[in-house]
């Protein structure tokens, strides 16, 4: 079954990459009643940001404070890879430690196309699972 998230969240997130290309981006998304609503950008602080992602801890608290006072929960977590498929590296599986959330990844290093896969932590591994975009 597939994972539904309106598009204009989808454009957000495609937006937040696409501003800035040469390194990764991150956030969260939060939902209410299972149903994405919010996302929040959160900076990322990783010596390597072309490579590499780190949330800043502050704004990752900020983003769940606001989630909290908005009545969401953490429905996923997102990054982009400037110049890789939008697949989990070793790294990214290293630090997942979220296995009721989706992960998001967007991938820059397509020709005129921006790539969004979203995966699901099982065990040690990252299943993808299916998105679909609501246009309403």
């Amino acid at each position: 079954m597939p994972i539904h998230i309106a598009r204009p969240l989808v454009n957000r997130i495609l937006g937040q990459a696409l501003c800035a290309p040469e390194q990764e981006i991150c956030g969260l998304i939060g939902a209410r009643d299972g149903t994405p609503q919010t996302v929040y950008p959160v900076a990322n602080v990783a010596a390597e940001r072309d490579r590499l992602f780190a949330m800043d801890p502050q704004q990752q608290i900020d983003a769940m404070r606001r989630m909290r006072e908005n009545d969401e929960t953490l429905f996923a977590i997102y990054h982009s890879h400037p110049h890789a498929p939008a697949v989990p590296s070793a790294l990214d599986l290293a630090q997942a430690a979220y296995p009721e959330v989706l992960y998001l990844i967007v991938s820059l290093n397509t020709k005129g196309v921006l790539e969004m896969q979203g995966y699901r932590l099982r065990g040690r591994h990252m299943e993808p699972v299916e998105l679909a975009m609501i246009t309403d």
